[in-house]
């Protein structure tokens, strides 16, 4: 039996609708004597009677949803371009962790269709997996691997390899956490591969918990409110009776949970430490604050003093992929779609380490190349991560995070110019700050004009360059070239390597999935 359930869920919990709810103070939010399912209960139960059209609302969702996505919503993903060497010599960007992208393109294909093409990010898909990459050797958070082959698509162009690894830490090594679950039990996540899914996947979070951690629960949908007072994470019993007790209904005031959760976050700092709201939800936010712009704005106030905000997205119909993107980047951290309790196991177990514990933040990556060299460029994804050549000296301009282990991978497709050979063919430069500094530090490596011949190239090159090929077929990308999904499946099946979890072996299987339905460009 497979282990994906049929549809994509996105961790939130629902609450109830809020008219004629009467909200509690602050301090009442939080002071609750007994942790316990009662307590739990009684937040919802509050919320309950706002909600009396849950049934028909319920109904109304399913009609909504279905293959063809509903409501779902992605942003617009205008591919890079070719840029002129001698016009735009250099190119910068922020780094991008999250893989979403990735595991939202799995539920498509498990249920049978091709995804909307701005669903798929290339670089969500290349960082969605683990490369042999070397851990830092000196003080610096993070190591730079480079390799350079020809691109597998364009045989007469480069392809351009750059690596990232921050370094890997075990849990027991990791700073206390001061974390807030933020759960959206709304109407729209009443279906089994929504809030179910979700308590699972915290259930999972919870085992991993040690004593100097710290967790409370904030519920919303008209309304918030905090279920579970922050309590140590030596106390699991009280903690899964919590989610335990959680169930949906209701509108979904999103913004007001947001302000609680940093609220219950700062309320409980941990100076040094790990202070992180999770938010699980389908973000389909339709009460209180709803546009992207003002909740930006909420998000961005918390994360300069110092807590962090992921999101682990949920669902199908009705996901709002673009918003949750938004606000985990401009929170200073990470977003993961959570659509089985293998990609829990994933997110919140395997990679535990990066997902809460930022090594290095704001981190821009600058590529100077060569106009004696390379007669042009184009960087394979982060559409939405480019920056202007001068906010990279910039500190005031907001970029990627980097947890604890995770790598950041980056594909530049180049145009050699004819007869030029030897010498340096580009300078690789990153800037970033340490997670509570406020100056940036600076770290570069220069990448020789030596091409590795395509049967020598390692198996990371081979196999990211795989991904990204596959991403362009799934997108029907103008720059693809001759690339095919045949072309794909060979050249993964010979990059597998160890594969101790299967992530590789299942990236064969949905090759071959996309293949037989006829994906865009194949």
């Amino acid at each position: 039996m497979s282990r994906r359930f049929p549809l994509l869920l996105l961790l939130a919990v629902a609450a109830c609708d809020d008219s004629g709810y009467e909200q509690r103070s602050r301090e009442e939010l939080v002071d609750f004597a007994d942790v316990s399912a009662e307590t739990a209960q009684g937040v919802m139960h509050e919320m309950e009677p706002r909600f009396p059209d849950a049934a028909e609302g319920r109904a109304e969702r399913l009609d909504r949803g279905g293959a063809e996505g509903g409501r779902e919503r992605y942003a617009t993903v205008a591919e890079n371009r070719f840029m002129d060497v001698r016009q735009a010599p250099l190119s910068t960007f922020a780094i991008d962790v999250d893989a979403a992208s990735y595991s939202n393109v799995r539920r498509f294909l498990t249920d049978g269709t091709l995804p909307p093409a701005d669903a798929v990010r290339i670089e969500e898909l290349v960082n969605y997996f683990d490369y042999d990459y070397p851990d830092p050797a000196g003080p610096e958070p993070f190591s730079i691997t480079t390799e350079v082959s020809a691109a597998p698509w364009n045989p007469r162009n480069r392809l351009v390899h750059v690596g990232l690894q921050g370094r890997r830490m075990s849990t027991e090594r990791l700073p206390p956490s001061n974390l807030v679950f933020l759960v959206d039990v709304s109407g729209s996540m009443d279906s089994p591969e929504k809030l179910p899914l979700v308590q699972e996947s915290l259930r999972m979070l919870t085992d991993r918990l040690r004593r100097q951690d710290r967790v409370a629960i904030v519920l919303y949908a008209g309304e918030a409110g905090v279920a579970l007072p922050s309590t140590s994470g030596a106390d699991k019993s009280a903690i899964r009776r919590a989610i335990d007790a959680m169930y949906a209904g209701g509108s979904t005031n999103g913004a007001g949970g947001i302000t609680t959760a940093y609220e219950t976050v700062r309320r409980n700092y941990v100076p040094g430490g790990n202070n992180r709201v999770i938010l699980a939800t389908d973000g389909d936010f339709n009460v209180g604050v709803s546009s992207d712009a003002e909740l930006v704005k909420l998000i961005e106030r918390e994360r300069n003093d110092g807590i962090s905000l992921t999101v682990l997205g949920f669902g199908t119909g009705n996901y709002q992929d673009a918003r949750m993107e938004v606000l985990a980047d401009h929170g200073n951290g990470n977003y993961a779609y959570v659509d089985d309790i293998g990609e829990a196991r994933k997110a919140l177990v395997e990679e535990m380490a990066g997902t809460l514990h930022t090594l290095a933040k704001d981190v821009k990556v600058q590529v100077e190349f060569d106009p004696a060299r390379v007669q042009s460029y184009r960087l394979i994804g982060y559409e939405n991560r480019v920056l202007a050549a001068r906010d990279f000296r910039n500190d005031r301009k907001d970029a990627g995070e980097l947890g604890a282990g995770h790598s950041v991978t980056a594909l530049y497709e180049v145009v050699p110019r004819a007869g030029a050979d030897g010498g340096e063919l580009l300078a690789v430069r990153l800037r970033y700050k340490a997670p509570n500094g406020v100056h940036s530090r600076s770290l570069a490596r220069s990448v020789p004009n030596r091409v590795t011949p395509s049967a020598r190239a390692s198996e990371d090159f081979r196999f990211a360059a795989a991904v990204a090929e596959w991403g362009m077929l799934l997108r029907g990308s103008a720059y693809r070239g001759s690339a095919s999904y045949d072309a794909v499946l060979d050249r993964a099946r010979s990059a597998r390597g160890p594969d101790l979890l299967g992530h590789r072996a299942e990236f064969v299987r949905l090759v071959e999935a996309s293949r037989r339905l006829g994906g865009r460009g194949g």
